[in-house]
């Protein structure tokens, strides 16, 4: 089985924190992650390295989810890229239609799956890991971290009590 950090995932959303929270979370989990705001720009770099999955946002500027899977899918070398699509728009006027479309694509060119936004980091990495067979990374946790989890790990229940209290006061 291949490792998270041997896939590359590209990120297609126009508004700049989706794309930033998805970046993040999906380079948590160890995959390498590149990142797109349009269409356009997705299809250069899908050009220029290929990725093995691309999560898209349906509605954009310049060139919507939509008119992008038609170009890649209309390209043999493209079509198989795995799509999960995110979307606030699954049920209302924006995205209805784009999802009857996305949906009558042939079964071997449609999207993978199509995640409703607001998700959960642990849904867009779940989607993914199972789509490309893969189990994510733990993240390196610092030496500090390490040092703290160990304290509170052979710590008795009154001072983690007093430690609780202390911090919920300010």
């Amino acid at each position: 089985m291949a490792s998270a950090s041997e896939k590359k995932v590209l990120v297609i959303d126009d508004e700049p924190d989706v794309r930033q929270f998805l970046a993040t979370c999906i380079k948590d989990a160890g995959f390498q992650v590149d990142t797109a705001s349009d269409g356009i720009q997705a299809l250069e770099k899908v050009k220029s390295d290929m990725p093995d999955l691309m999560t898209l946002d349906m509605v954009m500027p310049r060139e919507s989810g939509i008119k992008l899977m038609r170009k890649l899918r209309k390209n043999k070398e493209w079509a198989d890229i795995p799509v999960i699509v995110i979307t606030a728009h699954a049920r209302d006027e924006f995205g209805s239609d784009d999802i009857k479309e996305f949906k009558a694509f042939t079964a071997r060119h449609q999207a993978k799956c199509i995640l409703e936004k607001p998700i959960t980091p642990a849904s867009i990495v779940k989607a993914i890991c199972g789509i490309l067979e893969v189990e994510p990374e733990e993240p390196e946790i610092s030496p500090e971290k390490n040092e703290l989890k160990s304290m509170i790990n052979n710590c008795d229940a009154d001072t983690l009590a007093r430690i609780r209290d202390m911090l919920n006061k300010k």
